[in-house]
């Protein structure tokens, strides 16, 4: 059979997608090359919000529309916290649950012999263990994404995960070692640790993330690791300077902010105050040596005031990341924020994701300007229209160069900058490695 992903959502899901199809390879089914009809198609929806679902139904109509006899499996966090209008979804053949997603490729073998749909969406138990996926490469990217982390606990009053997730899970210290050792063999060079709530790592078996970190930077032939998006406040001091030892932990942090107002804070059930944001940026700042620090921010969450939301501007500036994703709060079902007075109306939610991104950019370049200069090792990516290559110095900053190619790692001096990122020249006495 040729088998196509589809995945919409975060890194996690890319992840998943990822092992799915890996699990139909290694029982010799192949992947559909672009423009083959597929005989099955995995669509690994995300929920997390309402237009993230409008998005998977367009997704599936289009799958199903471009494949007539396509067998279609609809999985992912969607699936979880919505089984039944999941299951209402008639271009769908198989409706799969997060809780068990490495029996994919058995449900799709027991369709094709019964051609029953089945909806298949069990619930997330108590004391659950983490289901161990696994990956060798990834297509199309140069660094491989690694899933150590499932579930939340946290219950942000706006987030419908912790239902789409359930609770956190971990993966073995040794699982993710063997798994390292397999992608480094395969020619990758970096990894990105990811998870729905990454910071609680090893929580429920007595770990830490720590441990996961000097894992990965123990592998032979893993030059970087970066970490995906951690909750601030589990980076204590002594945290801090644990990761700090570790010479291959790249030093871009994503600390998760949502606002910059503390009355914002305390309704969206987030666990810090802005003053104990700013403190734990200021470690990691200490600790490691140009460090970039990059974040989330929602606007006009329900009951924001010109104020809170003028607070949270402030904030942003004060901080000076070096890149804000900057979005609209969105009104999910399921989640205590739903009924909450002072709903934001549409255009004032646009004006203030207009102002915050201004903001948010003004960081951004200035970042950009503290690069110029330095002595930077860079990780080819992509080949742009002009020529150039775009890679990704240890903190994440886009570099452009010319004579990279995509999966090289080089020494490049960063000689400017432009509103996409720097620019630079690889140093004639560096060493590529390849």
């Amino acid at each position: 059979m040729k088998i196509k992903t589809i995945t919409l959502g975060c890194k996690v899901n890319q992840y998943e997608s990822q092992a799915i199809l890996e699990e139909f390879l290694h029982r010799g089914d192949t992947a559909a090359s672009a423009g083959e009809m597929p005989d099955v198609i995995i669509l690994n929806s995300c929920t997390v919000t309402a237009e993230s679902d409008h998005k998977v139904r367009q997704t599936l109509r289009r799958a199903r529309r471009d494949a007539p006899e396509a067998v279609i499996v609809l999985t992912g966090c969607m699936v979880q916290a919505f089984p039944e209008a999941s299951a209402s979804l008639p271009e769908a053949d198989l409706i799969i649950g997060n809780a068990q997603k490495s029996i994919i490729p058995d449900k799709v073998k027991a369709f094709m012999e019964s051609r029953e749909r089945t909806v298949f969406v069990p619930d997330f138990t108590p004391g659950m263990p983490f289901e161990a996926m696994q990956v060798s490469e990834f297509q199309e990217h140069t660094r491989a994404f690694v899933k150590i982390q499932d579930g939340c606990n946290r219950f942000c009053s706006y987030c419908i995960i912790p239902y789409a997730r359930g609770r956190i899970r971990s993966k073995l210290p040794q699982q993710l070692k063997e798994e390292l050792t397999d992608i480094a063999q395969s020619g990758y060079r970096e990894v990105v640790l990811t998870g729905i709530n990454l910071s609680a790592y090893g929580q429920e078996i007595g770990l830490h993330l720590c441990d996961a970190v000097e894992t990965a930077c123990a592998v032979p032939g893993i030059e970087r690791v970066r970490l995906g998006s951690l909750e601030p406040e589990q980076l204590t001091p002594d945290v801090i300077a644990r990761l700090a030892a570790q010479p291959k932990l790249c030093p871009q942090f994503h600390l998760s902010l949502q606002s910059g107002c503390d009355k914002t804070l305390k309704a969206m059930n987030r666990h810090y105050t802005t003053a104990e944001y700013a403190e734990i940026v200021q470690n990691l700042r200490a600790a490691f040596e140009n460090a970039a620090i990059t974040t989330d921010v929602m606007v006009a969450f329900s009951g924001e005031t010109e104020e809170d939301f003028e607070a949270s501007v402030a904030f942003v500036k004060e901080i000076g990341f070096a890149k804000v994703h900057v979005f609209p709060y969105s009104r999910r079902p399921g989640t205590r924020a739903y009924d909450l007075p002072g709903i934001v109306p549409n255009a004032e939610k646009a004006r203030r994701s207009r102002v915050m991104i201004e903001a948010a950019e003004e960081g951004r370049i200035a970042f950009f300007k503290q690069q110029v200069g330095r002595l930077e090792t860079v990780l080819a990516e992509t080949i742009q229209p002009d020529g150039t290559t775009e890679g990704y110095t240890m903190n994440y900053t886009p570099v452009y160069v010319s004579g990279m190619q995509p999966g090289e790692l080089s020494t490049v001096r960063i000689t400017g900058y432009e509103t996409r990122g720097c620019v630079g020249v690889c140093c004639p006495d560096s060493v590529s490695i390849s």
